[in-house]
């Protein structure tokens, strides 16, 4: 049976685009999850390696998705194809119990690790040199100005968060958030 396996590191994104290319690849079950792939003990993930048998297919879209390093990724290959299970991951291919096959997964895996860690040591520098700046301020950029969100909270006197979401395009939680930031000033 094919199996499938979606996983995105963070709450806020989407698992739709992985789970539909896994169900057109004929993925009879597909086990997703929020979790981020640095952790070993993602419960989904160890899930459905439990329940792989011999004849089996484990189908992924990306190499990151499956593993969190290279010798992760190693030893959870070596344990399925001891299992008899075949292993596709959809943008390398299918990846054989072959010495070349395993040559092959070893170097994308080692390519799949350094370029997560260049993704951080990036990220990292960028965050060092923004922090140097004045002006620097982590989160989420300030959309709305103060004086737009007092208006749209005087609004809210007399009208409804919806007419006031539409009268002003500032959202619904904003304006809550807002309203409870006001009170906890008071």
């Amino acid at each position: 049976m094919k199996y499938g396996y979606a996983r995105v590191s963070t709450v806020g994104q989407d698992l739709d685009a992985q789970i539909q290319t896994l169900e057109n690849e004929g993925c009879k079950k597909i086990y997703s999850e929020k979790f981020t792939g640095t952790k070993k003990n993602r419960p989904e993930f160890q899930e459905l390696l439990s329940i792989l048998k011999e004849g089996d297919t484990l189908v992924v879209t990306k190499l990151d998705r499956f593993a969190r390093s290279t010798v992760d990724g190693i030893q959870t290959i070596k344990a399925l194809f001891e299992k008899g299970v075949k292993v596709h991951v959809l943008n390398m291919g299918l990846v054989e119990d072959t010495p070349t096959g395993r040559l092959i997964f070893n170097i994308m895996s080692a390519f799949a690790e350094f370029e997560r860690d260049m993704i951080v040591e990036r990220t990292q520098e960028g965050k060092a040199i923004a922090k140097q700046k004045d002006d620097f301020r982590e989160g989420r950029p300030v959309v709305h100005k103060k004086k737009a969100i007092e208006h749209a909270l005087k609004l809210l006197e007399s009208n409804s968060y919806k007419q006031v979401e539409e009268m002003t395009g500032i959202s619904k939680s904003t304006l809550i958030r807002a309203k409870r930031k006001l009170k906890e000033q008071v």
